[in-house]
């Protein structure tokens, strides 16, 4: 996400908050939350991470953002962790963090433009390309606002050797913009999710500092991968609040809500996307189409009044006069989504609650109830997670070190491994672990693999 758009960036005006609650709104919590400030998050740690990189000229530009998992299906201990750098490109790591192959992004088509820049991205298994089943990871590419496919080679895998190559049509055209020109404006492709139906393999993509959706289809020819829209839907960028008002998330000028965090159900075509200021959106596919939309939850800061420091270039929340009509389980910014599939329907939805550093865990069936709260703090082996973006989880055995499932978040402010720069990384959880530390366990249903129950967001 942008750093003008980072949780602190929504300073409090404290002159118009009562002293006691100074402390709450510190991390992130508001008088509509008070009632469920007893409920605290259970605590859980990694037992792996990926090697810190960093966000300068001398880390190449580096900055982790999206996690994907590719899971082996003749061997899950030999899966493999795919994240996004952004305009460093793509990593992909073993099960014990270490990096096994780093994918550039493309360079800039001309001195004006832009180079490529990469988002999100999400795995999906069996795609036919060249008559032959090809898993393949799909990358949103928000600088040149393109999808970039990439087939992942089970033998390179077993071999040791880099599993993902290129696989793109070089025709691929920009999924928003209406010109080379307008991508260099960078309302381009953002937030990426995929999903099979019925053999065919579909992409929903989100616009940066926009509030439509894309569906894609993706498309083969000649040994390569395109896509062609499928639908697209524009959705709510101010609402009418209980008591008859129009509220608007703030935002920087000629900016609107986006969304980024997003993941379908595998197996319901149901799609979960956060609008990073406003919530936790639940949107049935429905033959390959949009259906009607529901706000499943709403962040705290919904609905309360603000005002646009412009010499600070930052949001200014106006805390005090909160009405009251926000959620208690989400603080803004609503990011990384993904789903745990478990059988007859069952399983959770969890949601990054990237203002608090906490992650919100719903029912996967029915109206999604929500379960609980769940921070991941410093342990033996890795450091906490805190502003995570992207997350992803399986509940497939992935060996001696995740023998129950694995869930993989980005960790926005990783321990640097020296001096004090800014760094990020991912961090890996063991799903039992995360499990166990409810006081009524959540669900492990762990299982041999099944396509169905790798998503990410």
């Amino acid at each position: 996400m942008e750093a003008s758009r980072l949780p602190w960036s929504h300073r409090v005006d404290r002159t118009r908050v009562p002293a006691v609650l100074a402390a709450l709104l510190l991390v992130g919590s508001a008088p509509a939350a008070l009632a469920d400030s007893a409920a605290q998050p259970v605590a859980t740690t990694a037992s792996v991470e990926t090697p810190a990189v960093y966000d300068d000229e001398a880390g190449g530009d580096a900055d982790a953002d999206d996690p994907a998992v590719w899971v082996d299906p003749a061997d899950p201990s030999r899966s493999v962790v795919l994240g996004t750098l952004k305009n460093a490109g793509l990593d992909v790591y073993g099960l014990n963090g270490q990096r096994l192959q780093h994918i550039a992004t493309p360079v800039a088509p001309s001195p004006d433009a832009e180079p490529g820049r990469f988002n999100n991205v999400d795995v999906v298994y069996g795609f036919d390309l060249g008559g032959k089943k090809t898993d393949l990871a799909l990358v949103s590419d928000r600088g040149r606002d393109r999808i970039r496919i990439y087939a992942i080679d089970p033998k390179a895998v077993a071999e040791g050797r880099p599993p993902l190559t290129d696989v793109t049509a070089a025709t691929v055209a920009p999924v928003f913009s209406a010109s080379e020109a307008a991508v260099d404006e960078q309302r381009t492709a953002y937030g990426l999710a995929a999903y099979v139906d019925d053999g065919d393999v579909y992409v929903v993509v989100s616009r940066r500092s926009e509030t439509r959706l894309k569906l894609l289809k993706l498309t083969a020819s000649n040994g390569k991968v395109g896509y062609r829209t499928a639908d697209t839907i524009d959705m709510p960028g101010s609402f009418t609040l209980p008591d008859g008002t129009r509220w608007t998330p703030c935002a920087d000028p000629g900016d609107r809500p986006q969304f980024e965090g997003m993941a379908v159900d595998q197996e319901t075509h149901v799609l979960y996307a956060a609008q990073e200021d406003v919530g936790l959106w639940r949107i049935p596919l429905d033959d390959a189409e949009f259906d009607k939309p529901a706000l499943l939850d709403k962040v705290r800061e919904y609905g309360v009044p603000w005002t646009y420091d412009a010499a600070e270039e930052e949001c200014v929340i106006d805390t005090a006069n909160d009405p009251g009509y926000g959620g208690t389980h989400l603080s803004a910014d609503a990011e990384g989504i993904t789903v745990y599939h478990a059988a007859d329907g069952k399983g959770y939805v969890l949601a990054s609650s990237q203002g608090d550093n906490t992650f919100a865990v719903y029912q996967r069936d029915g109206r999604n109830a929500y379960v609980g709260q769940y921070e991941i703090t410093d342990g033996p082996a890795t450091d906490g997670v805190q502003e995570s973006d992207g997350a992803t989880v399986v509940n497939v055995p992935l060996g001696g070190a995740f023998p129950k499932g694995l869930l993989v978040t980005h960790d926005g402010q990783a321990t640097p491994e020296n001096g004090d720069r800014d760094a990020t990384n991912f961090k890996f959880v063991r799903w039992d672990t995360l499990a166990s530390a409810f006081p009524t366990p959540l669900t492990v249903d762990t299982r041999s693999f099944d396509p169905r129950d790798s998503n990410d967001g």
